[in-house]
C-alpha cells in the first residue's frame, strides 16, 4: 500500500476513533444525568443533586481533546507519543478538577445556607468553598507536575518553607482569616444579632473574612477585627429568650411595721398584673443610709427590649399611685443634724440672764 495511501487511512481511524469516543461520552453523560436526575427527585439527599451539576459541568471543548487523544493512540508516533500522552493526562486532570470544585463547592453553599438562621452564610460559604478550591487544585497541580516528571516532594518541601515565610509575613491578616473560620464554625453571633463588644453595642451586619461590620444603635457603622472579636468577651441579646430584671427602691423610717409588711404583696401584683411577666421575689432587703430597701427580681417572657421598658413603666407608675393612696413615702438621700449648746453658751445666753 502507498505511504500516501496509509496516511489517509491513519488519519480517517484516528478521526473515527476520536468521534467515537466522543460521541459515547456525550451519550454516557446524557444517560447518566437523566439517571441521576430522576433519582434526585425521589430523594431527600443532597449528594445526588451535586453530582448532577457535577456531571453537567462537563467541557465539551475538553471532552473533545480526551477524544483525540483516544484516537492518537492508534497512531505510532515515537517520542511525540509521550507528550500527547502528558496532554491526555492534564486533560483528564482538569476535567476531574472541574467536577470536584463543583460538586464540593456546591455541597459547601447548600449546607451553608441550610444552617445559617438568617439565609446569609457569606463567609462561611466563601471561607469552605476557597478552601475546597485550594485543596482540589493543589491536588491537581502537583499531579500534573509528577506526570511531567518533577520530583514533587521537593517541590512540596520548597513551597512549605516559603509557605512559613509567607505566614510570618502577614501574621495578622492570617490571624483575622482564622478568627473568621472561627466564628463561622462556632457561631458566637450570626448576621442579624444584637451583641455588645466591651462598651460598643449594636446589630452584626456583615461577617467579612477579615472584619465584622455592626450598625451601632446612633447609626455609625463600627467595624471589628475578626482576631479582636473572638479574643473579647461578647453579649449576645438575640438569644436571650427571656429578660431577668432586678430592680430596687426604698421607702423612709418613718414607714410603720405594718406597711413594710405590706409593700412586698404589693409589688408582686403589679408585676402579676403585667403579661408575659413571671414574678421571682420581692424582699425587705435591709437598712440603708436613710431608707428601708428593697429588692424585686422578675422575668420578662420576651427578649425585646421595648417590652420590658413598657412593664418596667406600668409597674412603676402602679408603685407610684398605690404608696401615695397608702401614705408610703419614697425615700431620697437626707440628713438630720442635732444642735446643741456647750455650758459656756448657755451660761452667756440673754434669756437666762
Amino acid at each position: 500500500m502507498p505511504e500516501e495511501t496509509s496516511t489517509f487511512l491513519d488519519i480517517l481511524i484516528v478521526i473515527g476513533i476520536a468521534a467515537g469516543v466522543f460521541l459515547a461520552a456525550k451519550l454516557i453523560l446524557r444517560i447518566g444525568c437523566h439517571h441521576l436526575e430522576k433519582v434526585s427527585k425521589r430523594t431527600e439527599t443532597i449528594i445526588d443533586d451535586q453530582l448532577l451539576v457535577a456531571l453537567r459541568n462537563t467541557k465539551t471543548l475538553l471532552l473533545a481533546l480526551f477524544a483525540v487523544w483516544m484516537g492518537t493512540e492508534w497512531l505510532e508516533l515515537g517520542r511525540a507519543e509521550k507528550w500527547l500522552d502528558r496532554g491526555g493526562f492534564f486533560v483528564v486532570v482538569l476535567q476531574a478538577g472541574i467536577w470536584a470544585t463543583s460538586f464540593l463547592v456546591g455541597f459547601i453553599i447548600f449546607y451553608g445556607k441550610k444552617r445559617s438562621a438568617t439565609g446569609e452564610s457569606g463567609a462561611g460559604i466563601l471561607w469552605f468553598s476557597y478552601l475546597a478550591r485550594v485543596v482540589v487544585w493543589s491536588i491537581a497541580f502537583l499531579l500534573i507536575v509528577s506526570n511531567l516528571g518533577y520530583d514533587v516532594t521537593a517541590l512540596i518541601a520548597g513551597l512549605g518553607i516559603g509557605g512559613i515565610a509567607i505566614g510570618l509575613a502577614v501574621q495578622s491578616i492570617l490571624g483575622d482569616l482564622f478568627a473568621s473560620l472561627s466564628i463561622v464554625l462556632d457561631k458566637p453571633f450570626e448576621v442579624g444579632d444584637f451583641i455588645i463588644v466591651g462598651d460598643l453595642l449594636g446589630v452584626v451586619e456583615k461577617i467579612g473574612i477579615k472584619t465584622t461590620r455592626v450598625r451601632s444603635l446612633s447609626g455609625e457603622q463600627l467595624v471589628f477585627s475578626n482576631n479582636d472579636l473572638t479574643s473579647s468577651r461578647i453579649r449576645n441579646f438575640k438569644r436571650m429568650y427571656e429578660r431577668r430584671v432586678v430592680f430596687g427602691f426604698g421607702v423612709i423610717y418613718q414607714t410603720t411595721p405594718d406597711q413594710l409588711e405590706s409593700i412586698p404583696g404589693m409589688v408582686k401584683s403589679f408585676i402579676e398584673e403585667q403579661e408575659q411577666t413571671r414574678f421571682d421575689r420581692a424582699h425587705f432587703k435591709g437598712f440603708g443610709e436613710s431608707s428601708y430597701d428593697f429588692e424585686v427580681v422578675y422575668y420578662v417572657l420576651d427578649p425585646d427590649y421595648n417590652l420590658y421598658m413598657n412593664i418596667q413603666q406600668a409597674v412603676n407608675l402602679a408603685m407610684v399611685r398605690a404608696f401615695a393612696e397608702h401614705e408610703i413615702e419614697f425615700a431620697y438621700p437626707t440628713r438630720t443634724l442635732y444642735l446643741s449648746k456647750s455650758e459656756e453658751e448657755e451660761s452667756l445666753d440673754p434669756a437666762e440672764s
